[in-house]
Parts: structure tokens; sequence; C-alpha cells
């Protein structure tokens, strides 16, 4: 009898019973840690529970920060603005129609101390998903500590700060892609000296995901990102073994629960190896710790209360493939904004996992399953394949200038949409199980009028900052951005002078010009 072949949705075949692969010997904590970066992992620390929360002004997300931590969260994960993003203030016409819309507007120091008046920042963990614009995000947040009072040195989070994938598959780039990498390995240069507990870089397969890759080509892209980032920083002078250990990653969750959580457990054991193979003799700069996000193009506009069900099974996943940060997306984001409703059952679902499951009781808890190992296996193999592809082509960089990955991503993505569309793949209350009564769910909407009110705190600060000390700053940085001096102390000095982020990216256009894809 002849049996239906199944296959993953990155092509690898599901065989129908799985016989014991080579045996482990590994353990959990231990080289090339495809068990766990902890030996105990969850039993003595969990997860760092976030919510991705921003929106309007820094007013309003300062609020449902607040909401968030009295609720539970462990850390803040901030979603910036369009115009934040692409380096543009508010009132810039390239930001008409944008303020405020997709994450909260940042456009000063100023608004920076608002977004968190009542959160010490020595306290909290604060993620940023921030990209060309990382560094001045960085340095508002750093001035904002030091005017707290905090020890900068203690401060702990993570900037996003991964331009390469910007490139390739999201598009909130600024300039081209040299002077991008310098900026990054200067951020690595100064926070290793000065801020020693941030997180540089957040090398990120999520967007890569979202775009439409498979699960083996999110890791294998967001891989050569990374390796392309330790050969830059090398490059520089940099020692491996005390930038590579503030690198962390963040991935996305899919509906495939078994192949999620192999992937996982390959991205450890090939990013041990690759750090390896360029120099990481310290167990901490071997180690890939990772951040993970519900998968945002999994949620569905019909029925939207299908999502709770799929951001459980995702974030399960996540916990069973040994995730060091999560956040749960709420169930009515294929809509609008998360509702405060959305948000704290998105956050429940964590605490679910964690407090009721059992998944927290062990280091591994799939380890020696006949399907999960083989699995792990084939994905990172399967991975590897497209990596070396890359290494031929010259690394991440020349692979993205070439559009290999564009076009890798793009096919998939078609694949995916063509098997939903014929019915090849179920899509349970879009392609199967549908209802012709139209669910009620409440949206959250965003009021036009942010832009007014960021432009009218605009001009406030212009008339009342000193102007000439603020554009002797931005020359400052206009300067130094011809030489290879680190610009992060000169960015620091400039914010702290209330210079604007649009005034700083503005020079830096100046200089670099932008990037045209």
């Amino acid at each position: 009898m002849s049996e239906k072949k199944i296959i993953t949705d990155s092509g690898i075949e599901i065989k129908q019973v799985y016989d014991q692969p080579v045996a482990m010997t590994e353990q959990p904590g231990s080289f090339p840690f495809t068990r766990g970066v902890h030996a105990s992992m969850y039993r003595d620390r969990l997860w760092t529970m976030r919510q991705y929360a921003g929106f309007s002004t820094a007013e309003e997300s300062n609020k449902r920060y607040h909401y968030l931590l009295s609720q539970g969260v462990m850390g803040l994960s901030v979603a910036f603005d369009l115009p934040t993003q692409i380096g543009y203030d508010s009132d810039h016409a390239m930001s008409e129609g944008e303020v405020g819309k997709v994450g909260v507007a940042i456009d000063s120091l100023e608004d920076m101390e608002i977004l968190f008046k009542g959160i010490n920042l020595q306290d909290v963990s604060t993620s940023m998903t921030i990209n060309a614009t990382a560094f001045i995000l960085l340095s508002f947040y750093i001035a904002l500590a030091k005017k707290q009072g905090a020890d900068i040195r203690k401060i702990s989070g993570t900037i996003q700060n991964d331009i390469l994938k910007e490139y390739a598959a999201r598009g909130t780039y600024i300039y081209p892609p040299a002077p991008s990498m310098r900026l990054i390995t200067d951020i690595f240069e100064y926070c290793s000296k000065e801020v020693p507990k941030w997180n540089t870089i957040s090398i990120s397969g999520y967007h890569i995901r979202e775009a439409g890759s498979t699960a083996v080509q999110e890791l294998a892209f967001t891989l050569a990102n990374g390796k392309a980032y330790l050969q830059a920083a090398i490059a520089k002078g940099l020692d491996i073994n005390v930038f590579a250990p503030r690198l962390s990653f963040f991935f996305n969750a899919h509906n495939n629960l078994f192949e999620e959580v192999a992937k996982f457990r390959a991205a450890r054991r090939m990013w041990a190896n690759i750090t390896k193979s360029l120099g990481a003799t310290d167990p901490k700069a071997q180690m890939l710790r990772f951040h993970t996000q519900t998968g945002g193009s999994t949620l569905t506009a019909q029925q939207p209360r299908n999502n709770i069900v799929r951001v459980s099974m995702q974030a399960l996943s996540a916990v069973l493939g040994g995730t060091q940060s999560l956040h749960t997306n709420g169930y009515d984001e294929a809509l609008s904004l998360p509702t405060e409703e959305a948000a704290t059952i998105a956050l429940r679902t964590q605490q679910i996992i964690a407090f009721e499951s059992g998944a927290t009781q062990t280091a591994d808890p799939l380890a020696g399953s006949y399907y999960v190992e083989s699995l792990t296996n084939e994905v990172e193999a399967a991975a590897w394949k497209l990596i070396e592809k890359i290494d031929v082509m010259g690394g991440a960089v020349k692979a993205i200038e070439q559009g290999f990955v564009q076009d890798e991503i793009a096919r998939a993505a078609y694949a995916y949409n063509k098997a939903i569309e014929e019915g090849e793949k179920i899509i349970v209350g879009v392609n199967k199980f549908t209802s012709k009564d139209a669910e009620e769910t409440p949206v959250f909407k965003i009021d036009d009028s942010i832009r007014v009110v960021q432009s009218e705190k605009l001009k406030a600060l212009r008339e009342k900052r000193d102007n000439s000390k603020a554009n002797e700053c931005l020359e400052k940085i206009r300067q130094q951005a011809s030489t290879t001096e680190n610009l992060m102390p000169a960015v620091i000095e400039a914010v702290e002078n209330l210079c604007t982020l649009g005034e700083i990216s503005d020079v830096l256009r100046s200089v670099w010009g932008e990037y045209k894809g």
C-alpha cells in the first residue's frame, strides 16, 4: 500500500515512524549547547516574559508599560513608529500619516524621559526593536539612565540593531551597507567598554520568517547574518571573546511545534560551531541566547479568537526549545494593535505555560525523542547547505546584494500561499471550518492628531535648547562620520544637548547618502 508523503513547510519529509538516532551524550549547559545554554534551564530561572508595546505618544505608551508591569511582565519591549525607525522627526513631511501608528513616536531625549517616567532603568530590562536608528535610541536610553542617576554599567537590555535583515526582508534601512555595518561595530566596541550588560544586537530571523521564509531559511539566513557581524567586528580588531557574549538572537515561532523546537535546538549547535571556527574559546561567546516572538503572519483576521490557540502552541514550542525571552502576540493583531484585554490574555498564556504545564520542570524535555533528535539533525543539515551557498557568494552582505536571499524568501512565500489557496495546507477558519457569521472583535485605534502633538513638542524643544551647542554637536558627528573614530560618544553628547533623532540621521545622510534598494 502506498502511503502519502508528508513534508514540513521547509520541505523535510516526515517519516511514519522514527528509529533511535545516534545516542546523545551531551548535557544541557555544555558545548555545543543543543540542549540549552544552562544546565538546569527553567528550574532555576524562567525566561523573561516580555510584551511588545508602543503606540501613539510616549505618554500613552508609558501608561501601557505601567499596566504590563503591574500584571507581571519581567521586561519591557518597545515598538517604535515608522518615522522613528527610518530617521525622520514627527514634523518631517515624510512622517505624515505614520506618526504613532505602528509604534511610539520618539523624537528626542525628552520623549524618552516621558516614555519611561516612573520606571527605574537600572531595575528593568528593556528590549528595543530598532535597527537603522538603533545607535540613536540607545544613546537616548543611556542619556536617560545617566539623568536618573543609574550606573550605566548595570543597565541591561537589547537593541535589535540588525541591519542586514532590513535589506533582505523588512526595508527600514537608511544608509548603505558599509556605513551601517560601521555603526553596528561602533556600538559593539562602545558597549563592551561602557555598557557591558547591554546586548548590542539581536540578530533577527523573526522578520525573515514574517516575509515568508521557511523555518530552515529563517535559521540559515539569520546565522549567516550573525557570521557577517562577527567577521566585521573581528576585522575592526575587536576580541570575539569580549563582544560575542553580548550578541543575542530573535526568532519566530510558527505552528509546526516539532519543527520549531528542532530549529531552536539546531540554532544553538550551529552557532557554537560558527563562533568556535572564528576563534571563540570562552563558552559564553559560543552560546546562542535568543528571544522568541510568536508568529504575527500566522494570525488570522477570520475567527480571531482561534489565534489564542495558535499563540499558545507557538509559545510552548519556544519554551520546549529553550528560549531566554518570549513575547506572545495578542489574538487581535491581524486587525489592529492589541487591546489591553488581548495583551493580558497573551501574557497569561506565558504564565500558564510557566506555572501549570510542567514544561519548565526539566531541561530540554523533548531530548531523546527519536522524532525530535532526527528532525533537529535534518533541519541543521538543510540550513548548513544554504549557508555554504552564501559563503561561496562571499558572505551574507554579498548574498543580499545579489538578491539571493530575497529570491529564496519570495519563492518560499509563493509556495506557502499557493498551498493554502489550493487547499493543500489547511488554515482553520480561513480555507476550512469557515463560518458565515463574522465575529465582533473590538479594535484599538490611533488618533491622527498625534503628529500635531509631536510637532508642537519639537517646536518647543528647539526654542528652549541651546541651539548653538546643538549645532556644534551635529557638526562634530558630521566630521567624525568621515573618520574611523567611534561615533557613540558624539551621538550621546548630541542627544544630551537635545539634538533630535531626525537631525542626527540627516547629518549622516549628508555624509553617507541613502541606500536605494
